[in-house]
C-alpha cells in the first residue's frame, strides 16, 4: 500500500494511490501515470503546497514501490478553494505523467 509520494524533496502523505503504464503517442515507450489524493490544511500550508505545485514538473519518487521518474502534472483538482480559514481541510487530487 502506497501512503507516501515524494515530489522533488516535498513529501506528501497520500491515499487512493493508483498507477498504470500508458503507451506514448510519440514513441513506442511506455510511460508511468500515477494518481493520488492528499489533504491540505488552510492558511499557510495551502499557500506552500499550491506554490510548490506551480513548478508543474517534478522528480517523482514512490518509496514503497521503488519507483522513480520525472513527471508532469496531467490533472489537478481540489475539493475546496477558500483557504483563508486555517482550520479548513481540502482533499487534493493529483495525476502525474512521466515526461518523455
Amino acid at each position: 500500500m502506497v501512503n507516501k509520494v515524494v515530489l522533488n524533496d516535498f513529501e506528501l502523505t497520500v491515499s487512493n494511490y493508483k498507477e498504470k503504464k500508458m503507451k506514448s503517442n510519440k514513441t513506442e515507450k511506455y510511460l508511468m501515470l500515477v494518481s493520488f489524493e492528499f489533504e491540505v490544511s488552510g492558511g499557510e500550508e495551502y499557500h506552500v503546497v499550491t506554490k510548490f505545485l506551480y513548478e508543474n514538473v517534478f522528480d517523482v519518487s514512490i518509496p514503497n514501490k521503488q519507483l522513480n521518474f520525472r513527471g508532469k502534472i496531467n490533472q489537478y483538482s481540489t475539493s475546496y478553494t477558500d483557504f483563508s480559514d486555517e482550520n479548513s481541510i481540502s482533499e487534493f487530487f493529483l495525476e502525474l505523467k512521466e515526461v518523455e
